[in-house]
């Protein structure tokens, strides 16, 4: 009994945290990479107690990426100056689909021979897509919203069958995110290339 309060008053934690972050990430504040470290480290608990490896992993793949997305908003621009909203070239989507695709089937074969995942296959998806998500996060692709929503939406379910019913508030609360990101997004980026003409 005690065990399973500690672990929904973690997810709970997790979960207003990862809410935070998103918003954070919409309205481009660097805090959103201190924040999401704090998430990800809560998170790490919630998805090894859950058995969603790929997702544990990603948790810690997510305290790496946000030092660099920290570094990258920062100093990522030209002459080391703040990062500025960008659309991902299209040979470049295609070599990080590749890496995408590369990424799902060794997650997968290692959750399938390795691990007790009960959603090997979907565990794999989600985290392999948020992996590339997350690198086009920290460079300020617009396209990574995208991502996102696939993401949250699989996310929703997944997290739903297996009762992490804060989770899945989260997640559908990162969908609704997502989207208003992308508008948000896109309306800045389209005013700063009118500025530039």
């Amino acid at each position: 009994m005690v065990e399973w309060i500690i672990h929904h008053w973690i997810e709970i934690a997790g979960t207003l945290f990862g809410l935070a972050y998103v918003l954070l990430e919409v309205k481009q504040h660097n805090a959103m990479w201190f924040v999401g470290i704090i998430t990800s480290l809560l998170y790490i608990i919630v998805f090894f107690q859950s058995q969603f490896y790929a997702d544990m992993g990603l948790q810690v793949y997510y305290v790496f990426v946000s030092v660099y997305g920290w570094f990258m908003w920062k100093h990522g621009g030209g002459d080391h100056t703040e990062l500025q909203i960008q659309n991902i070239r299209i040979v470049y989507a295609l070599v990080l689909a590749i890496i995408t695709v590369l990424i799902f089937f060794i997650i997968s074969y290692i959750l399938v021979h390795y691990t007790d995942s009960p959603v090997p296959y979907w565990d794999s998806f989600t985290t392999a897509l948020s992996i590339t998500a997350t690198y086009m996060l920290a460079h300020k692709y617009i396209e990574q919203w995208f991502i996102w929503m696939i993401v949250n939406g699989v996310s929703i379910w997944l997290y739903w069958n297996k009762e992490l019913y804060s989770t899945v508030v989260l997640f559908s609360v990162y969908f609704i995110l997502s989207v208003i990101g992308y508008t948000v997004w896109f309306r800045e980026h389209t005013q700063a290339k009118h500025l530039q003409l």
